[in-house]
């Protein structure tokens, strides 16, 4: 495929992915913000509330938007491969159906704002599948068949952080009765409270902002956790929304670069061999100096709280 026809297909479904993230705010929300999942129930009309837990919190978030994901695909004539297996990138495989050379990788990204200003995700590995563009390990296609790599981004705001899984509540609602029945007081040990509607019971996350954005764009050139190998993002959500990362003046080509090499290049410094771990350093390393004032660095600084 032609460099200007990936451009325009790129740009096209960026185009579109943009407009499917401004509509799922609406989607997850009720009218004052707060996630219209309340939990979930069973026969007896019982409704279990949701644990605060990201892990949790996160996978939910994915079943509730993916019958929105599959009607957008098929609105812009796109099919959908989900990843085989559990830690498999991406999550999710566009297909064009009417040129199949052309696919995008679109991993949904989850997480809540650590304060105001501040949230940030892990994009995925630099190792593997990201070195070898040509293998298919621990990726649905390899890596280098994706016209573009992007991120659904969502972030919410916790209602209360302190519910664990051992506070959950459990609920009868009235409107879900009907006039016949009685409401349970205790389901085992635990007590049932009673409320007229369903919308009375907090919701565990609210306030959401879904943005997407190519993956590259809203990296940052650290690791995203410990000592695994994954990027991690910027931190800024204003940053985060408009693709503001630390290479977004440098270009994919630069991100791909310092990321296959992080951490395994070695530069000297005051005479000592260093990993370089910094896109600062990786610049001097390949005597690019002049590229350090095109660096972003408002965000890529910044710690979470």
């Amino acid at each position: 495929m032609e460099l200007k026809e990936k451009n325009n297909y790129k740009v096209e479904f960026k185009k579109e992915l943009d407009k499917f993230a401004d509509r799922l705010e609406k989607y997850v929300s009720t009218d004052n913000g707060d996630w219209s999942i309340k939990g979930f129930i069973d026969v007896y009309k019982n409704v279990y509330t949701i644990s605060s837990d990201t892990k949790i919190v996160s996978k939910i978030l994915e079943i509730h938007i993916f019958p929105q994901i599959l009607q957008f695909a098929e609105s812009i004539d796109y099919k959908i491969i989900l990843a085989e297996k559990q830690n498999w990138y991406p999550d999710l495989t566009f297909v064009n159906k009417k040129n199949e050379e052309v696919k995008f990788a679109v991993d949904i990204k989850t997480t809540f704002r650590r304060n105001d200003k501040t949230a940030g995700f892990t994009l995925g590995s630099h190792g593997g599948y990201f070195k070898e563009r040509d293998k298919d390990k621990n990726i649905q296609f390899p890596y280098n068949q994706y016209t573009g790599h992007y991120c659904l981004g969502v972030i919410y705001t916790r209602t209360d952080v302190t519910n664990g899984l051992d506070e959950t509540e459990i609920y009868q609602v009235q409107e879900l009765q009907e006039e016949y029945e009685t409401p349970n007081k205790k389901v085992g040990e635990r007590e049932v409270t009673t409320v007229k509607e369903l919308k009375s019971i907090t919701s565990v996350i609210k306030d959401f902002d879904f943005f997407a954005s190519e993956k590259w764009k809203i990296a940052s050139d650290k690791q995203g956790s410990g000592n695994t190998a994954n990027i991690g993002s910027i931190f800024d959500i204003t940053d985060l929304k408009s693709g503001n990362g630390i290479f977004s003046k440098l270009g994919e080509e630069w991100f791909d670069e310092y990321w296959i090499n992080h951490g395994s290049a070695t530069m000297l410094k005051d005479g000592k061999p260093s990993k370089i771990t910094t896109l600062k350093d990786f610049l001097e390393f390949k005597g690019r100096t002049d590229l350090l004032v095109k660096i972003v660095s408002k965000s890529s600084n910044k710690k979470t709280k």
